[in-house]
């Protein structure tokens, strides 16, 4: 929760809005309050089944209800400039891998980033070097992935990201 909140400070710090599923509870809750307390903006997606269960933000700066989890992440990837992983289970991997496969076949050319807190992300590094190791993934879609373990360091990244034009199936 610490580094939800310094990141969440650090988007303000640098005029970045925060781009999310809406929720007020958990690591993306503690950023978007960080974000908020410190004057930045914070829009949210949330479907209406999920109003209830993830508890949705009621201080966001927008807050769009949307039907399914396939509007939200939509939405959420054509707002958002770059994307970053906190921690988290399932839902939040599945979101992540979606952009960044997009990425790997040219949907976008945005940052995926893993803010990588006590080595929470290490093992799924390990797996990538492992499918490279094995066939399955090419070393430049590696590459795409960027991680630290600093919430200051990754929006840096994130700043700094210029993208590159992977051949694929062109």
């Amino acid at each position: 929760m610490e580094a939800s909140r310094k990141l969440g400070k650090t988007l303000a710090s640098e005029g970045i809005e925060l781009i999310y599923g809406g929720a007020q509870v958990g690591c993306m809750g503690a950023i978007a309050d960080a974000v908020i307390e410190n004057g930045g903006k914070a829009i949210g997606i949330i479907p209406k089944k999920l109003m209830r269960v993830e508890i949705a933000h009621g201080s966001l700066t927008e807050l769009h209800i949307v039907e399914t989890m396939h509007e939200r992440k939509a939405m959420m990837a054509e707002l958002a400039d770059g994307f970053i992983a906190m921690p988290g289970g399932s839902g939040t991997l599945e979101e992540w891998f979606e952009v960044l496969t997009w990425a790997q076949i040219g949907y976008h050319q945005k940052p995926c980033s893993l803010l990588n807190v006590n080595n929470y992300y290490t093992p799924l590094l390990s797996l990538f070097d492992h499918m490279i190791e094995q066939g399955f993934v090419r070393e430049e879609y590696r590459q795409l992935i960027l991680m630290e373990s600093d919430p200051d360091k990754i929006v840096q990244k994130l700043q700094n990201f210029k993208p590159t034009y992977i051949h694929n199936w062109d």
